[in-house]
């Protein structure tokens, strides 16, 4: 399909750029790509060259392309809303795990934006944190929640401060701690951590996972066990926030 037929969202985040082109009722194209240090190439890229009807844009990076290409631009925190309303409506609540911050959104009844918390201050917790922490281990980011999942005896990792984490980690290896272990002990700080930013919000119920991280099954089962809830898993959550910007328009 030709863009200038359809609306597009991006989402231009620190590790990742995601589109969704939409038109006549459905999605006709989507594409991820990694941001890397030119991220308007790579949207440059994502587009063809070709200007589009309407384009909306979220994400880190999306002034860049309101001054670029004029898109129309949105919060994440909106987006994600309307992307994940759009995918499974009903849940009270959004969580967001990306490449450099994590979001809890929490919804209304009518699936409006009630009241959030983003942690975009520290890598803690984040896409970024799961990364450094895998490359400790050597681990690939896939592999890491994986083996967590086979861990016979959990480490208890303390720092959530990445660099002191990371030394955490190393000490336990050198220590001679099975790397299963640690794995799941990393994840099980990530998730006491996001358990903590959920509660603040006063989510109660079951959660949309969305972002890099609900990739991840470990984690996932680690807060369905905290929360005592379900958490559900879109077949592509990386795309949510595109999708939510390319559906925002009138």
């Amino acid at each position: 399909m030709d863009t200038a037929d359809s609306v597009v969202g991006i989402d231009i985040g620190s590790r990742t750029i995601a589109l969704v082109e939409f038109g006549r009722g459905e999605v006709v194209r989507s594409e991820l790509t990694d941001t890397t240090h030119d991220p308007l190439s790579q949207c440059n890229r994502l587009l063809s060259g070709g200007q589009p009807k309407m384009l909306y844009a979220t994400g880190y990076g999306r002034h860049m392309l309101r001054k670029a290409y004029g898109a129309s631009v949105l919060t994440e925190i909106k987006a994600f809303a309307i992307g994940a309303n759009s995918i499974n409506a009903g849940y009270p609540g959004i969580l967001d795990v990306g490449g450099q911050d994590v979001k809890v959104i929490k919804l209304s009844d009518e699936g409006k934006v009630a009241d959030f918390e983003m942690n975009d201050r520290c890598a803690a917790g984040t896409g970024k944190f799961l990364e450094v922490m895998a490359k400790a281990l050597d681990y690939t980011l896939d592999e890491f929640g994986e083996a967590a999942m086979k861990a016979p005896k959990p480490s208890k990792i303390n720092s959530m401060c990445t660099v002191f984490a990371e030394s955490e980690v190393v000490s336990l290896i050198g220590a001679g701690e099975e790397r299963e272990n640690i794995a799941y002990g990393v994840h099980e700080a990530i998730a006491e951590r996001v358990v903590a930013m959920i509660n603040r919000v006063g989510i109660s119920g079951d959660l949309f996972f969305a972002g890099g991280g609900a990739r991840n099954r470990c984690l996932k089962k680690i807060l369905e066990d905290k929360l005592r809830i379900e958490i559900f898993v879109p077949e592509d959550p990386q795309i949510v926030g595109a999708l939510g910007a390319a559906l925002s328009a009138p």
